[in-house]
């Protein structure tokens, strides 16, 4: 059985709670929920939350919060993310 790993993150200033499940249902794969407080989005989700399925032993326990903290830094590199930030960090009077 999968023991549940819990990590508490903090990414651009945004706190994340990270659930790694190892050899999730003992089967061939991994888990890995994220999700942002309050549900903000994140450049790898629009809600908030994110659950994905990785082929077991592709990141070890050790390393799942450095490969989540790449994972959302590539992404924060798009285009509609780096408008989405700019968007938030200007008022709007409408």
């Amino acid at each position: 059985m999968s023991q549940l790993q819990i990590y508490q993150l903090n990414w651009q200033g945004r706190e994340i709670t990270l659930r790694f499940y190892p050899n999730r249902w003992n089967g061939p794969c991994d888990h890995i929920e994220i999700e942002s407080e309050n549900r903000e989005p994140l450049p790898i989700t629009e809600t908030g939350y994110k659950s994905h399925f990785i082929p077991s032993g592709t990141v070890c326990s050790e390393k799942v919060e450095t490969a989540v903290i790449e994972w959302l830094d590539r992404a924060a590199q798009s285009a509609d993310w780096k408008e989405r930030e700019a968007k938030t960090r200007q008022m709007s009077l409408f």
